[in-house]
């Protein structure tokens, strides 16, 4: 996988007609500097409002993904997207002149054509991957989708089955294995698809306006009468005559892979999964997706992406929260600072759990008055650190934790198993049970040497500091 970001080397255009508004429309690449990301201006209108391609954007997803902002829109992003993520491209600058990009052929080859003619130039800045180290999944049981990421070392790789029940297309999969190997030459090239009873829809939706057989694939379902496909030529404004072809497209278009529509498939997704924001290092399966599934998903992971910004910020370039980042999140000080080191902080939504580390020595204050002859640390004191290794994990969920406090409401099930004593290294395991908005209940475990030496269920609430005060 690549380390450092790069950009395109100079401005390149295509021009064309949009897919679904049928606007003329021309787009233009641009060089982009180092931590700008994906984004798209509309030329055309006052001000040339921008339009990131993060999924907090998407305004619509009917027969293709639409971003929005500032009252500008752009449609059908997906197969741009898949050329610039394929192309493995951090930093673009798109420029639109038109609410739509041009279809071409239908898939994202044009757009790869254009971007290879630029070139690109590698940046100084390394790219920052989203690493996917638990499984994240998604699943709509209506229209049997389950699209799943799985942990995957130093890789992106994507598989998608498609099954319509359908006799004119059947079930089909494919598999990307390698961006760099695979993606220009087997998937670029694939074209969008749609069913030949759709098209008269799809029109009365406002949708299709430039919709041709030069642009899509019209799959044959069923066995039309020639009434049928005498309004379906009017409605795409074919000149001449249509025929039914022997392997099931209309006008027997020859497919350019025996599997195109399962690869198409794969195409839109690696597109609308670009509006993450950062490039993945994971394995993709999906099975029968869509845009709708695809932008669900994308949410997902942007907000895994969002709490793992958040844990950087406390510890930049490492996962490990050293005392100084501790007490830049926590209000607790000496001698009530009872943490000194986060080891490990996992922030994916229904696996959320933390490690905490507190060295036991005997200068400890409460020793002076606790057993000062046979010094025993309180065990009031061992729930209290177990309590703060959880609040980092809450306090790891929000939005400016720098603002909230936690204020912790009942202990429950708690149990000493085994005195801990001066020279000990306790080690805190807290994992989130249940979160009810802005309560929390965790389940913590304290252990010294590999001995469990106490537990307890705790519930605890995120409160403003104004507020607490």
């Amino acid at each position: 996988m690549r380390i450092n970001q790069r950009t395109v080397k100079s401005i390149t255009k295509l021009e064309g007609v949009g897919l679904h508004t049928g606007n003329s429309s021309s787009i233009e690449f641009h060089p982009a500097p180092e931590n700008y990301g994906i984004r798209f201006l509309r030329r055309d209108l006052k001000n040339t409002p921008e339009i990131p391609a993060v999924v907090d954007f998407v305004s619509d997803i009917s027969r293709g993904t639409t971003l929005s902002n500032d009252g500008a829109s752009v449609h059908t992003v997906e197969h741009v997207l898949a050329a610039v993520v394929g192309l493995e491209i951090d930093n673009v600058r798109i420029e639109l002149t038109a609410n739509e990009p041009p279809i071409g052929d239908g898939s994202s080859e044009p757009y790869v054509n254009t971007l290879l003619e630029s070139g690109f130039e590698e940046q100084q800045i390394q790219r920052t991957y989203l690493v996917i180290d638990s499984t994240i999944s998604y699943s709509n049981e209506a229209k049997g989708v389950e699209i799943v990421a799985l942990p995957l070392k130093d890789d992106y790789r994507m598989t998608v089955m498609v099954d319509y029940n359908n006799p004119a297309l059947g079930s089909q999969h494919t598999g990307l294995f390698s961006l760099e190997k695979e993606f220009v030459k087997d998937f670029a090239p694939a074209r969008t698809f749609c069913f030949l009873r759709e098209v008269e829809m799809l029109r009365e939706q406002g949708l299709i306006k430039g919709g041709s057989l030069d642009n899509a694939i019209v799959i044959v379902d069923g066995d039309p009468t020639k009434e049928e496909l005498d309004r379906f030529t009017k409605k795409l404004h074919i000149e001449g005559s249509v025929i039914l072809g022997k392997h099931g497209t209309l006008n027997n278009k020859p497919l350019r892979f025996k599997n195109e529509p399962a690869r198409h498939k794969l195409l839109d997704l690696l597109g609308d999964l670009a509006l993450v924001g950062a490039p993945l290092q994971a394995q993709i399966l999906a099975a029968r997706p869509g845009h709708a599934s695809n932008v669900e998903f994308a949410r997902k992971l942007r907000a895994l992406l969002a709490k793992k910004s958040k844990m950087k910020k406390y510890s930049p370039g490492s996962a490990v929260f050293d005392i100084n980042a501790i007490e830049q999140a926590m209000p607790h000080r000496y001698p009530m600072l009872l943490v000194d080191r986060i080891l490990e902080m996992h922030l994916e939504p229904g696996a959320e759990r933390i490690i905490g580390l507190k060295n036991v020595t005997y200068n400890e204050p409460f020793f002076q008055g606790h057993f000062p002859g046979k010094p025993v640390m309180p065990g009031v004191l061992i729930l209290e650190a177990m309590a703060q290794t959880g609040g980092m994990l809450m306090l790891g969920s929000m939005t400016e934790p720098e603002k909230k406090l936690v204020l912790f409401m009942a202990i429950d099930k708690a149990k000493f198993r085994k005195p801990v004593i001066p020279g000990d290294q306790l080690i805190f395991e807290v994992k989130l049970l249940r979160n009810r908005g802005k309560s929390f209940q965790l389940a913590g475990q304290a252990f010294v040497d590999g001995q469990l030496v106490a537990e307890a269920e705790l519930m605890a609430a995120i409160v403003e500091k104004e507020a607490a005060q």
